[in-house]
């Protein structure tokens, strides 16, 4: 499972610099077309860079979740032992694990509205779009799968 979730993270951070590099498009045919008359004024360069933000937002959050780069907010007093350690982050594991459900259950409904709408003005089916959202929660949980394994094993190191 571990070999998996390595070529995964490879592969998101293959996924998120092409999306970087697809944003780079439209964003500089919007600002060229702005000053220059011969380069025509396009309304979907608009919309794909909006997608394409969304996308780099979300994988950025995938990739953030693997390196346990995301934000944290240190609410519970710092343990003093690896077993305490342990426990308050099994704590922020469960609690990411309840938004990572979240953004599997609630974003479903989101994906099978998806397949009926297409975007105004590149007409790109909207699905392409709202599958980010199951596709980052199911991506979270395998993260914290592993991550948990890790931090049972800090757990159990402390045991007498």
């Amino acid at each position: 499972m571990s070999n998996f979730l390595e070529y995964y993270f490879k592969f998101l951070k293959i996924v998120l610099t092409i999306l970087m590099g697809v944003l780079l498009i439209p964003v500089t045919m919007q600002i060229i077309s702005r000053y220059v008359d011969i380069v025509p004024r396009y309304i979907w360069t608009e919309e794909l860079a909006r997608f394409c933000f969304i996308w780099i937002i979300l994988v950025g959050a995938m990739i953030a979740m693997r390196e346990d780069e995301h934000f944290t907010v240190d609410l519970l007093p710092s343990p003093k032992t690896n077993k305490g350690k342990a426990l308050s982050l099994m704590f922020v594991d469960l609690m990411t694990f309840m938004m990572a459900i979240v953004f599997v259950v609630w974003g479903w409904p989101l994906v099978k509205f998806g397949l009926l709408q297409s975007s105004e003005m590149a007409d790109m089916p909207m699905i392409f779009i709202y599958v980010a959202w199951p596709i980052t929660g199911v991506t979270w949980l395998l993260f914290l799968i592993e991550r948990v394994t890790d931090h049972i094993k800090l757990y159990r190191s402390s045991a007498p």
